[in-house]
């Protein structure tokens, strides 16, 4: 169970770092300090995009339409945070096994 609770953080960890990659690149493209125009920043936009748009998507569906601003991401990377606190306070249960 050691284990389990290991992979579910290491997972959790990852999307979380992905998460901070999509929002800072987002924030550079808004600003115009990169240009969305040159091919290594395109490739990962668009990858980061492909990763996180399964999480985005559903939560956009409930969200109310604000033009200009995209709150999804907002709203997945509170639910991250409530996930991993859970987690880590549920940790006695995969070490008790």
């Amino acid at each position: 169970m050691v284990s389990l609770y290991q992979a579910l953080d290491v997972i959790l960890q990852v999307i979380w770092f992905v998460m901070i990659a999509h929002i800072i690149l987002s924030w550079l493209l808004s600003f115009q300090v990169l240009n969305p125009r040159q091919p290594q920043v395109a490739q990962i936009w668009f990858g980061l995009n492909r990763l996180l748009e399964p999480i985005y998507a559903p939560i956009r569906r409930f969200l109310p339409q604000t033009p200009g601003l995209d709150l999804a991401p907002l709203v997945a990377f509170v639910i991250l945070i409530i996930l991993r606190q859970v987690l880590h306070n549920n940790q006695g249960f995969f070490y008790s096994f």
